[in-house]
């Protein structure tokens, strides 16, 4: 059976205020074209189809036309919701809409059913996991730790004792929405951590033939069977390397996987330049970058007057202006953001309290507090962005 991987389409999302709709048209118009031209007989799109939970009205027109288009090809189609998703709204409709051969599985509890497809060697099961936020699905998992790990472990345990119920051979598939280990995310996803305890081991889907999954922006391999798509298009500079696409998967009549990935369309590539301002405008090997959209990182003493007008005119398309002046780590004028670079929320907070105690940092029980009160409110946010 040949399957086509995809995720994270962030529709309605925009790159650095300029809109991509036309390039998300673009990607999807590929989308299609890629189905027909290889003769795929599944879609999967591994969660975020939406960049947020009340998407514009331009998103979900390009989404609706998406689905017919992908239902007048003949093809099943098969997808979750991820962390940027409303579960309850994309899932509207979705009794009707599987009647043309497209299939939402936003609800928890449905992590065990399959969508079923055949083949001439017997059923494929297809079995999509929506992201699962640990506090709001403990109680339908009754998992005893709160915990990505916890919970995707119970939702696989019914895949797979689904599985064990069907007939010998029956090859199978996952979809999932979730950061794991090995994985190399990037400055455009949103943090679903809470000091890394949102990282799961790829064991945690042993059993099944491949495992589809989202989250992550870049393609990548986790293990022969474990892969994720990465999002279509670049939404963050730190994707500047990326090579975009989606995979084109085989899977054998014993579960063999071969692999390969199909570049998607590039609406302008990214450049990141840095250096000071009258060097990046007389450089001649940065000429391939004059049609890029540009970051550009100026490391001047002191600012330059006018820089993004005077960058503009060599780099029409610069997008964002960073100022790194060139000092030391100890140097008091050393940028705040600096500082903070890398570092997490978590050790953010720790900071400010050994600060104001004058050096003594929290105990653990004040850690387990922050903790508890960076995850409340991340939860909080999800859960009202969903029910708005």
């Amino acid at each position: 059976m040949r399957i086509l991987h995809t995720s994270d389409w962030h529709l309605g999302r925009s790159f650095h205020r300029v809109s991509l709709l036309d390039a998300q048209a673009a990607f999807l118009d590929h989308l299609v074209t890629t189905v027909r031209a290889h003769d795929v007989e599944a879609v999967v799109v591994a969660g975020d189809v939406y960049d947020r939970a009340v998407p514009p009205l331009a998103a979900v027109e390009l989404f609706d036309r998406a689905l017919h288009r992908l239902a007048d090809t003949g093809v099943t189609t098969v997808m979750i919701s991820g962390n940027h998703d409303s579960a309850r709204r994309l899932g509207v409709g979705a009794g009707l809409i599987e009647r043309a051969g497209v299939h939402l599985r936003t609800d928890p509890a449905g992590c065990g059913t399959p969508v079923l497809l055949p083949d001439t060697h017997g059923d494929v099961a297809f079995y999509g996991l929506p992201y699962l936020e640990p506090s709001l699905v403990r109680e339908e998992f009754t998992a005893e730790r709160t915990g990505h790990e916890a919970v995707l472990g119970a939702a696989m345990d019914r895949v797979r004792a689904d599985l064990a119920g069907r007939a010998a051979g029956t090859r199978s598939v996952v979809l999932a929405h979730a950061f794991v280990v090995g994985g190399a995310p990037s400055e455009s996803e949103r943090d679903i951590t809470v000091g890394g305890v949102a990282a799961v081991p790829a064991g945690v889907f042993d059993g099944v033939d491949y495992v589809a999954l989202g989250h992550l922006h870049g393609s990548q391999t986790i293990t022969d069977r474990v892969r994720y798509a990465g999002s279509p298009l670049a939404y963050s500079f730190s994707e500047s390397a990326h090579r975009k696409t989606m995979w084109l998967v085989d899977l054998g009549p014993r579960g063999e996987i071969a692999a390969e990935r199909v570049d998607c369309p590039v609406p302008r590539p990214l450049a990141r330049i840095r250096g000071m301002l009258d060097d990046l405008l007389a450089d001649p090997r940065l000429a391939r970058y004059e049609e890029a959209w540009v970051e550009a990182t100026l490391t001047d003493g002191v600012r330059p007057a006018e820089p993004m007008a005077r960058l503009t005119e060599r780099f029409p398309h610069t997008l964002s202006l960073v100022f790194e002046p060139e000092r030391g780590d100890d140097d008091p004028l050393a940028s705040y953001a600096r500082r903070l670079a890398g570092r997490t929320d978590q050790q953010i907070a720790e900071d400010f309290v050994a600060h104001v105690r004058g050096g003594l940092g929290p105990d653990e029980p004040e850690r387990a507090v922050l903790r508890g009160a960076l995850e409340d409110v991340r939860v909080d946010t999800g859960t009202r962005e969903g029910d708005a």
